[in-house]
């Protein structure tokens, strides 16, 4: 999932997360649940969306799998009203490894930070059960195209180039055929993969991009060049700040 995995402010992201919650609902009202499923949340963040899961499933579960600890460990405590019908882990989804099959995977928000989808695919394939579903929305080609230019042209700062020199790519933007492409190779009967144009103005725009967007580079920074980066982010970009989502969705079914 990249160089390393760089854990998140989970009570931050949590804060800012409307948007993903509303298009996280749009993508589980995909699934068609009848209400006695074992889920697979795959990015379950701060768990927002596995609450709801868990709704749709009152006589199943759901497991929930993040590779980010504190965003676990946050989930842990919002959810912990609902029992053992809640399983929460911290892991790689590359590496996935399920005692049992799922009847579906759920993935919102998640799948563009894996830089790997043909191995991804691979694990969540072997996750499910025949006839499983896949349900999953991500950024995709073309996703937040003025904030990567924003990213890029502040990266040549002389003030932050040396701390982020060589740093890898955070994201994989993946295309409508290259996803499908994978997908078929890992097996799964593709229903329908689609790009979706999104917009969002957020309210307050330092906390929503240091919680979401700029996450991996900050780690990278010492604590008193965070600032100045953030600001030579947002200083190319229009003002109010508006982003330019593209979403990957993905529908696809396990043969049977």
């Amino acid at each position: 999932m990249g160089e390393r995995t760089v854990d998140w402010d989970a009570a931050a992201y949590d804060r800012v997360a409307d948007p993903q919650e509303a298009w996280g609902r749009e993508v589980m009202g995909r699934l068609g649940l009848a209400g006695d499923e074992t889920v697979l949340d795959a990015g379950c963040g701060a768990g927002r969306l596995t609450r709801l899961l868990a709704e749709r499933v009152p006589r199943g579960r759901v497991i929930g799998v993040d590779a980010s600890e504190s965003m676990v460990e946050y989930a842990r405590s919002n959810l912990a009203d609902l029992g053992d019908r809640i399983e929460l882990r911290v892991g790689d989804l590359t590496e996935l490894e399920l005692a049992e099959p799922v009847d579906a995977v759920f993935s919102n928000a998640t799948f563009h930070w894996i830089l790997d989808h043909e191995r991804l695919f691979g694990r969540l394939f072997a996750g499910l059960r025949p006839g499983g579903r896949l349900e999953a929305q991500c950024g995709g080609e073309g996703n937040v195209a003025e904030w990567k230019r924003a990213i890029e042209a502040a990266e040549g700062d002389e003030r932050f180039a040396p701390h982020l020199r060589g740093m890898p790519a955070s994201y994989n933007f993946a295309s409508v055929d290259e996803t499908r492409r994978r997908l078929e190779r890992s097996g799964f009967d593709v229903e329908r993969v689609w790009l979706e144009n999104k917009r969002y103005a957020p309210p307050d725009a330092r906390e929503f991009v240091r919680s979401v967007g700029l996450t991996k580079h900050l780690a990278r920074l010492p604590e008193r060049l965070r600032d100045a980066f953030v600001d030579a982010v947002l200083g190319k970009m229009a003002r109010p700040l508006t982003l330019e989502y593209v979403r990957l969705n993905i529908s696809a079914r396990k043969p049977a």
